[in-house]
């Protein structure tokens, strides 16, 4: 069913070469959807929204495609035939040419959302879920103690257990963990990043994850 146009997306602006093009799906389901990037060698590199991925179209970019198509983008419609444009895209989409060496496995940054979205949203101190507004994130070894702001050394706390354990170790605080924290992959970190992924991208994503992940499952 097309949507109301006064809710599509106009693109046109990104490239003066291509002319406004308008999702064919309402807003809600264009804004979460987001596409698979790859290189033509299929390694994966990032997420990309419909824009970014019809501007790959449009300009004859894209080396191959994965998944049936899951959006519908409308362009302008030719002198010659009076036909409008209409470009489908697909989950997975590899563009031309290959990422550099240093941008094939980049390391996660670290931000309170990706580390509640590793932690599952729980206390690793308590075991229990909160809502985001509710979380922290706590240094293992303190940083008034040494400790450092990376993936190893933070884990998701809650603020009661937070306070409670204060600038000490959990060994000094009697307040064990409940599991180890570890630097994820990227391929992990694009999985846990996105709440809104196709079947097709998890089938492909969780092909690539390092054995001994925990979202191989």
């Amino acid at each position: 069913m097309e949507a109301d146009p006064a809710q599509l997306h106009r693109i046109g602006a990104r490239s003066p070469a291509i002319p406004a093009l308008l999702a064919s799906h309402p807003a809600s389901r264009s804004n979460t959807v987001r596409l698979l990037s790859l290189d033509a060698h299929g390694r994966v590199l990032d997420w990309i929204n419909w824009q970014d991925a019809t501007c790959l179209y449009a300009r004859d970019a894209v080396a191959w495609t994965l998944g049936d198509p899951c959006l519908r983008v409308h362009g302008g419609t030719s002198r010659m035939t009076g036909e409008q444009s209409v470009i489908e895209l697909h989950p997975i989409v590899a563009s031309r040419g290959h990422a550099r060496s240093h941008a094939l496995s980049p390391t996660p940054t670290l931000t309170n959302t990706a580390l509640f979205a590793r932690d599952a949203q729980l206390c690793l101190y308590c075991g229990h879920e909160y809502s985001r507004p509710s979380l922290t994130r706590d240094h293992v070894l303190p940083l008034s103690k040494g400790g450092r702001d990376t993936w190893e050394n933070v884990v998701t706390a809650c603020f009661h257990c937070n306070s409670r354990k204060a600038n000490r170790t959990p060994q000094q605080a009697n307040m064990p963990l409940l599991a180890v924290p570890y630097r994820p992959s990227w391929i992990e970190h694009l999985i846990l990043s996105n709440r809104n992924i196709l079947a097709d991208q998890m089938a492909f994503l969780k092909a690539q994850l390092p054995k001994r992940s925990k979202l191989s499952a």
